[in-house]
């Protein structure tokens, strides 16, 4: 029987000597393991999502051409790896997305990419044309079909945006293979484990054959990739798993199975793949040190806890701004907070600028009250500083910003909004809250004043964001509803049963501050529908 293994590697978006050395080195290892079949994830030459750089014609021939030095180290095992090819027919697309299937030194062939999503955070079809059929591949005495992430999930019946005509499982089905892999570039959600999983052991069970899934793991911009790569046996139940977040070799002995469990820790998955996106963002960009605010509220403080988790202690740097409205508990809970991580705290008042603007503008705005426009000045004066820091130093500033917060417009464009990372953007003020206690399972990390104060910006005497806010059960419900499953106004206030005043007002809301979103930094995605990636609403619109 075979012995096999899944390279689950972290590739960086056009690197190409980078990646081809990577997976050079893992040929190499599977080798000294006397492995049969090596499978890398989608288009791992290249790194997943490539995006427009496939439509430079020199990057296509640079990466093509880089196949043959890779295709001269497979004497004596068998290689299946994401790449792309020229489409000659010249159909449409001018390339494809494949694997290329090589064995002992030679090319076997292709197997082209059927089902190309143009859904969420997908837009292939913009640049690849779609595979046609399939073609089973001799190795190592076995029937063996390749197949493409998408290719395998219309069976599975778990696509909601889109609907293909064609069932490539079914089309595989009736060929009998031995075994089929899949290449995947799978980006991680909080669900998203369980669901591959359900896809893989269905497809299982149609083909009567064991199905190995090879996923891509890492950090591209917004993207993040879990990795867990699947193995599966003809009866659908799960063989292998690979690490989560991390690169992995995952070895399958096809005559030695065995069952395994699926890891379900969500809230440490969550924690993870955040980790995983800043430090990817930071190492792949060039980037060691980053910076932000620490106001003593909840939002800045799991940031931080996360930035640490994903830099080191000493290459996050925060800054302490107060003023006038900020009350001594948060300037204490910051304090507190920089202790227990052991980062630098700098102690910067904006008093004396802020004085300064309220002075300069004073004969300007005679006459009128205060009122938010005074309060967006605190925060516009942080953000200056903040970006005077990462100027000055080299640092990325991570704003601390959470999806509630962005859903609703309360954030301050120009101030809390600055930044090169919005962390937990994608995050509800309720999914904060749950990574603040997961930090402190073992002991306080995060200071407990911290989490049971009321949420406030403190940018006026005895503030909260209840003042102008619901409740943040609701705001969060109505965000699920409306972002991420596309529930009318109508139908989430029956799911929850809100009045529908305050469901309307929320909705309204949300479509009259996409001008902000789009004018914030990437923020790392993790749910199913974020506000960064995948989310293409206009801003003139009267739809709301």
């Amino acid at each position: 029987m075979m012995r096999i293994v899944l390279a689950q590697l972290n590739p960086i978006v056009g690197d190409l000597a980078g990646n081809t050395q990577k997976i050079l080195d893992a040929i190499a290892h599977a080798k000294k393991n006397k492995v049969d079949l090596v499978v890398f994830p989608e288009l791992s030459l290249l790194g997943y999502p490539p995006e427009d750089l496939l439509l430079l014609p020199h990057l296509v021939n640079a990466y093509i051409g880089q196949l043959p030095k890779i295709i001269s180290e497979t004497q004596g095992i068998a290689v299946v790896i994401g790449t792309i090819r020229h489409n000659l027919d010249q159909s449409e697309k001018p390339i494809y997305n494949t694997a290329a299937v090589i064995s002992d030194g030679k090319l076997l062939g292709y197997q082209d990419k059927s089902l190309l999503p143009t859904y969420d955070v997908f837009d292939e079809r913009r640049y690849f044309e779609p595979g046609l059929g399939f073609t089973l591949f001799e190795v190592c005495g076995k029937k063996v079909a390749v197949t493409i992430c998408e290719d395998i999930w219309r069976h599975g019946d778990l696509l909601k945006e889109t609907h293909y005509h064609r069932d490539p499982v079914k089309e595989l089905a009736a060929l009998e293979p031995d075994l089929v892999v899949n290449l995947s570039a799978s980006p991680y959600s909080v669900p998203k484990l369980a669901k591959r999983f359900s896809v893989c052991s269905k497809a299982a069970k149609t083909l009567g054959c064991s199905l190995l899934l090879c996923n891509q793991v890492g950090g591209n911009d917004s993207l993040i990739f879990d990795g867990h790569s699947l193995g599966v046996d003809e009866k659908g139940e799960l063989i292998a798993c690979g690490k989560g977040f991390q690169e992995d070799f995952v070895l399958i002995d096809l005559a030695a199975k065995k069952t395994e469990k699926l890891p379900s820790d969500t809230l440490k998955d969550l924690h993870d793949a955040l980790v995983l996106g800043i430090r990817d963002y930071f190492y792949k960009s060039g980037f060691k040190k980053a910076c932000l605010g620490l106001s003593g509220g909840i939002d800045s403080a799991v940031v931080a806890c996360l930035a640490v988790d994903a830099l080191g202690k000493d290459n996050v740097i925060a800054a302490a701004m107060p003023s006038r409205y900020s009350s001594e508990g948060s300037v204490e809970d910051a304090k507190k907070l920089a202790e227990h991580l052991g980062i630098e705290l700098l102690q910067i008042p904006i008093e004396g600028p802020f004085d300064a603007y309220l002075q300069l503008l004073n004969p300007v705005f005679k006459g009128k009250a205060q009122d938010v426009t005074e309060e967006n000045m605190q925060a516009r004066i942080r953000g200056m500083l903040l970006m005077s820091l990462s100027n000055k130093f080299g640092y990325i500033v991570l704003s601390t910003g959470n999806k509630s917060e962005l859903a609703l417009g309360y954030s301050t464009l120009y101030g809390d909004m600055c930044g090169g990372l919005a962390v937990i953007s994608d995050l509800t003020k309720r999914q904060v809250y749950a990574l603040a206690h997961w930090y402190n399972r073992e002991g306080e990390v995060v200071p407990k004043s911290t989490i049971e104060k009321a949420p406030s910006a403190e940018l006026r005497p005895n503030q909260k964001d209840s003042d102008t806010l619901p409740d943040y059960e609701i705001v969060d419900n109505v965000v699920q509803g409306y972002i991420e499953e596309c529930m009318s106004p109508e139908d989430i206030c029956k799911k929850w049963g809100y009045p529908k005043d305050i469901v309307d007002g929320l909705i309204v809301r949300i479509h009259a501050n996409e001008y902000k979103r789009r004018q914030s930094p990437p923020g790392l995605r993790v749910t199913e529908k974020s506000f960064s990636t995948g989310r293409r609403f206009p801003i003139v619109q009267r739809w709301s």
